[in-house]
């Protein structure tokens, strides 16, 4: 019997309660039991079935440079990790202990996108619909809604209670949702059966050169709906930056060793786009980590020990966020990270995305006259 073999059988009476439990949940949202709200506002969800490590920032992150330059635009995540209770809206400190990584990362780098967070999805949209500014007109103060025209969720298949009107699902190539199980054994946190949720099913992390038998292997195993359309994108790096986002003047393929340290789901990307230009060594940490003075004493150890004199400190995004403040005079540098799609498909995802975003909010406008 294999050792997979044996953890399967092992983890079968958690999986199956965790099973359950879903299944449960899920039956109570299909009679009305939890009711799923459909706010008058247009909405595009990002989720995945899987725990995490499909690329779901960066595909959020597309969507705001798609769109916010267009529309008022918020993000509403329920921020994970994040030592804040409730609603919280940036408020221009991007601070990752209020907001969570990577809400504050995008704060970060999208200043025109209003970010919030909130626990509960509801609540948070209210709270961004209900948002208003005092302008002074003559000697009356007047309230101006700053309301957005647009938001976007992420986790959206774990938390029902908002019905996006654009519904995306991320699946990593690598680890496709339809070769993976139900937690603990496997890591999907909903059944496979939850992707009919989902008009765009994206296939992340592919390789910059697909070969078109995996693409159509994927698209068969994949085994959507009529209704749905997929595409797939793959990782573009850019260039180096320090911890505050500034550009950092540094080749890699002139170093003799470079650390990466990580605290994300699947770094694997990211490590085999280092070593195409030199060697390294990983520190690897938990997803999400909150990194401490004594987790910045571990990495000098690691950075000190590294043999040769060129060397330097690589890290994510997301992990920069948490590491500001922390790393004193380490040389360390951010890669960052974004994606891009492969151009053989029969749609064009912007147009796509583009169309329906105009459609939901000329529609709702409609409705506010007509109201």
């Amino acid at each position: 019997m294999s050792f997979r073999t044996t953890i399967s059988w092992l983890l079968f009476p958690l999986t199956m309660w965790y099973a359950v439990g879903v299944a449960v949940r899920n039956f109570l949202f299909s009679i009305g039991v939890k009711r799923q709200a459909a706010p008058h506002i247009t909405t595009i969800g990002v989720g995945n079935l899987a725990t995490g490590g499909t690329g779901k920032t960066p595909h959020v992150e597309y969507l705001l440079d798609l769109l916010s330059d267009k529309y008022r635009t918020a993000m509403l995540s329920r921020g994970y990790k994040r030592q804040s209770k409730g609603f919280v809206v940036d408020d221009g400190s991007h601070d990752a202990a209020l907001l969570g990584d990577e809400a504050a990362m995008i704060a970060c780098k999208h200043p025109d996108v209003q970010v919030a967070v909130c626990e509960k999805r509801v609540e948070g949209v209210r709270q961004l619909m209900a948002q208003e500014r005092v302008e002074q007109q003559g000697d009356e103060e007047v309230h101006v809604s700053t309301a957005p025209q647009l938001i976007v969720l992420d986790d959206v298949f774990q938390h029902r209670y908002i019905k996006p009107n654009i519904n995306i699902l991320l699946t990593e190539f690598r680890h496709p949702y339809y070769n993976d199980h139900i937690l603990p054994y496997g890591n999907l946190r909903e059944f496979r059966s939850a992707r009919r949720y989902a008009g765009i099913v994206i296939v992340t992390k592919c390789p910059a050169r697909l070969n078109p038998v995996d693409k159509h292997n994927i698209i068969n195993d994949l085994r959507l709906e009529n209704y749905q359309k997929v595409f797939f994108t793959y990782l573009q790096y850019g260039s180096l930056q320090t911890l505050d986002g500034k550009p950092v003047d540094l080749d890699l393929r002139r170093m003799e060793q470079v650390l990466v340290v990580t605290g994300i789901a699947h770094p694997e990307p990211m490590l085999e786009e280092v070593r195409k230009s030199c060697k390294l060594q990983h520190l690897c940490f938990d997803d999400h980590h909150n990194y401490t003075m004594r987790d910045v004493a571990r990495i000098r150890a690691a950075f000190d020990s590294l043999p040769g004199s060129r060397k330097v400190i690589l890290t994510t995004e997301k992990d920069a966020m948490r590491l500001r403040g922390l790393t004193g005079d380490l040389p360390v540098c951010v890669l960052p990270v974004k994606v891009a799609f492969h151009k053989d498909n029969d749609i064009n995802f912007d147009q796509l995305i583009e169309s329906s975003v105009r459609e939901n909010i000329s529609f709702l406008s409609k409705l506010s006259i007509w109201g």
